[in-house]
């Protein structure tokens, strides 16, 4: 079997001296540890407020809830997106405004609905009767939206069955919301998170353009669509550019609604902090199964349970590198639980140089999103993923 020399595209991740400043920083921590770049978020934030003028920034807190990134953002003007009690205590805690929060979370109880209006948040998600009824019970003339379920086709994490109703149902609720003294205010989707294909958003504004237009027949004139998430980080596989994602989402929008331009809010979170991320890891141990076997089992001291959950499936590939040299071996890649599932590739094959050994730190990019905020807290008696953020600053 031929093989070639390992290569890693570094370039393409992090800037190699900028690399070099957080490789030398990380050796006084322990591993697995996660080391946040707030530059690298304040310049995606710039870059996405850019692209999209028109539209308001609602930073999906669940991404990474980390003190450090939320005052980023609070400090550049952004808005929230939270989705339980503990969520708003947090930012309350860190004097944002009631008024720059929204509850997207469509699964509710109405103990948190009446928690959540007792504190002066006014805008609120709903997809269902149910909860649109109690809405109306304990926040009346609240602004509510209402999710469209969409299809999550050609995204690396589909969100397509828990959240959101179809038209016929949403019609129906917003006509509803309007007799219960509710202010239907807009509406919105999720096309599934790293979503590759521009065009779903397409179908997506053409169902809210036809809402608008049916429930305008009875005289109720929403206002507002909230697009979402699903813009891109930098996982092994590439996507478009920020600006090719919003020149295209911002034609569908001119091509529905032309001169009558609804208030459009986004609700990103993978695309502003998933790159700012960096885990690094320890090899726990190299071992072969059978004499016969092509492929070595690569055990890291985080896996699933760690923070790496959106290895399930395979579906999220991020970018991992071994600060080695030599030949490229294949390898099957899992974390360090007694948990059969701990398991991160197994079918898509990364690449390690023959020359890497038990105890060698490993560099595993693109995970400022969606892994500190979905560590276990004690499964096999581990910790949560310890996480540090940084600036230039800290690597001088």
């Amino acid at each position: 079997m031929y093989r070639e020399p390992y290569q890693f595209n570094l370039e393409r991740y992090i800037d190699p001296e900028r690399f070099a400043g957080i490789r030398e920083f990380s050796r006084k921590l322990p591993t697995p540890s996660l080391i946040v770049d707030l530059d690298l978020i304040a310049k995606k934030y710039d870059e996405l407020s850019s692209n999209f003028p028109i539209a308001e920034i609602y930073y999906a807190v669940k991404a990474n809830p980390m003190q450090e990134v939320l005052r980023l953002l609070k400090d550049r003007n952004s808005c929230f997106d939270i989705a339980s009690r503990y969520e708003l205590d947090m930012m309350l805690d860190l004097g944002v405004s009631p008024q720059r929060l929204s509850y997207g979370n469509t699964i509710k109880k109405k103990s948190d609905l009446a928690y959540f209006y007792e504190r002066g948040v006014r805008m609120f998600a709903t997809d269902s009767e149910s909860d649109l009824q109690n809405i109306a019970e304990v926040a009346p003339n609240a602004k509510v939206f209402f999710r469209i379920l969409t299809e999550g086709t050609g995204a690396d994490w589909p969100l397509s069955r828990k959240f959101g109703a179809h038209a016929d149902i949403v019609y129906n609720l917003i006509l509803q919301a309007d007799e219960l003294g509710l202010k239907p205010y807009g509406l919105s989707f999720h096309v599934g998170s790293q979503q590759r294909d521009i065009g779903q958003w397409d179908d997506a504004i053409a169902r809210c353009k036809y809402l608008f237009d049916a429930v305008a027949e009875h005289g109720i004139e929403l206002e507002m669509i909230n697009l979402g998430g699903g813009f891109p980080a930098s996982y092994v596989d590439p996507t478009f550019s920020v600006k090719e994602y919003a020149d295209e989402i911002m034609r569908f929008l001119s091509e529905d609604f032309g001169e009558h331009m609804p208030r459009i809010i986004l609700e990103p979170g993978r695309s502003l902090v998933a790159d700012a991320g960096i885990i690094v890891a320890e090899v726990i141990n190299i071992s072969r199964k059978s004499k016969n076997n092509m492929y070595q089992w690569v055990y890291l001291d985080i896996g699933k349970f760690g923070g790496m959950i959106e290895t399930i499936d395979e579906s999220i590939k991020f970018p991992i590198y071994f600060d080695r040299e030599g030949m490229a071996d294949e390898i099957i890649l899992a974390g360090p639980t007694c948990d059969s599932m701990d398991i991160l590739y197994e079918n898509y094959k990364y690449h390690m140089p023959e020359t890497s050994q038990a105890g060698d730190r490993v560099y595993i990019f693109t995970t400022g999103a969606y892994t500190r905020s979905y560590s276990a807290i004690c499964f096999n008696g581990f910790p949560p993923l310890n996480a540090v953020a940084i600036t230039t600053g800290d690597l001088l």
